[in-house]
Formats: structure tokens, sequence, C-alpha cells
């Protein structure tokens, strides 16, 4: 046998040994991550509030969590709970953290969800960008006219917002969850075909 096949078998060899070592590393490695942000989250957990049984600390924040959720949807007890509300809201300094986080909640879980209206903006020719839509109207600013459109950056939870004139977004009638997971993949993740309605044409 010649140096050269040789040469191709042990090559051909590599990459095949290479092509499955990939091939299990997209297997293993998804699940690995997600395992050990839990399990450092639920560490966590436990070590904040000193508890001894793993997993008893998780236990009792998502069930508090719950609890307090009931207790918020509650017709008897809502009412206290909006006059705390009023409160930290009226305090200085402590009510720009409190509305800040609870606006930042309230846009991803709550009833006034902000990321919910996906878009598409063309920032210039051929150039299109998703988005969301996240104030529909800037007459408080003085900007009428003009919408506030976030654009999330991908593999980050980050993203910048611009005002545009309303006729340079364009809608993007699509689930908004996958549009979400779509843009934070850096377009990696498929879309369900049947969430898309429309399709990206320029503004008129």
């Amino acid at each position: 046998m010649s140096n050269a096949k040789i040469k191709s078998g042990i090559s051909y060899r590599l990459r095949r040994l290479l092509t499955l070592f990939l091939q299990g590393l997209l297997i293993t490695l998804p699940s690995v991550v997600t395992y050990q942000l839990i399990k450092s989250t639920v560490r966590w957990i436990d070590e904040f509030l000193q508890l001894e049984t793993p997993g008893l600390g998780f236990v009792i924040v998502i069930s508090s969590i719950t609890f307090l959720g009931y207790i918020g949807t509650n017709i008897v007890t809502r009412p206290i709970l909006d006059m705390f509300d009023d409160i930290f809201s009226r305090i200085p300094f402590i009510k720009n953290i409190y509305t800040s986080v609870k606006d930042l909640v309230e846009a991803f879980v709550g009833d006034k969800k902000k990321f919910s209206k996906p878009v598409v903006v063309e920032m210039s020719q051929g150039l299109y960008k998703p988005g969301f839509i996240t104030n529909e109207d800037l007459n408080e600013l003085n900007l009428p006219g003009l919408v506030a459109v976030y654009f999330p950056h991908s593999y980050a939870f980050s993203g910048n917002v611009f005002f545009l004139e309303k006729i340079r977004v364009k809608h993007y009638d699509t689930n908004a969850t996958d549009f979400m997971k779509f843009i934070i993949t850096g377009g990696v993740t498929e879309m369900d075909q049947s969430n898309l309605h429309q399709d990206i044409d320029k503004p008129e």
C-alpha cells in the first residue's frame, strides 16, 4: 500500500472521529449547560437561605413566589398590595429602582407585555433589522409620529432602543417568543413556518 493511500486513510478516519466528536458535543453540551445552570441556581438559593437540605431552598422560593402571585390576584388583598406599590413608587431614589425593576419584569411576564409586537425595520437599502415596538406613543417626549423600537442583541441580555418614524417600521405578524428566540440565537433557531403570516417588504 502506498504512503499516499495510508495518509488518505488516516486523514479520513481523523475527520470521521472529529465529526463524531462534534456530533456528541452537540448532543451533550446543551444538556450539561442547562443542568449546571439549574444546579448552580438551586445551590445558590440553598446557601443564601442557609439550608442544609439540597433543593429545599428552591422549592421554598418557587412556592413562595407562587403564593404571592395568588395573593396578588385575590380581590381582598389586592388593595393592600396596591397601597405598598404606591408607597414604593413615591419614595425618592427607591422609586427609581423599584419602578425600573417592575417595568422590566412586566415587560416579560406582566399583563402589559412590551415585547409582544415584532417588527422589521429597513435600516438602509436592503438591510433589515428585527426588533420589538415597546412604545407606540412618544408624545410625552414631544416626539409625535415616532415609536420606540427595541433591538435585542444576539447571545446577550442587552439591546438598543431607537426612536423611528412609524412609516419605517414594518409589523411582522409572528409569534413574539419565537421571534425573540430567533434574534437572541443569532438566527440559528428555526422559526415555526405556521406562525409566519407576513413577508418582509418595504414600508409604503
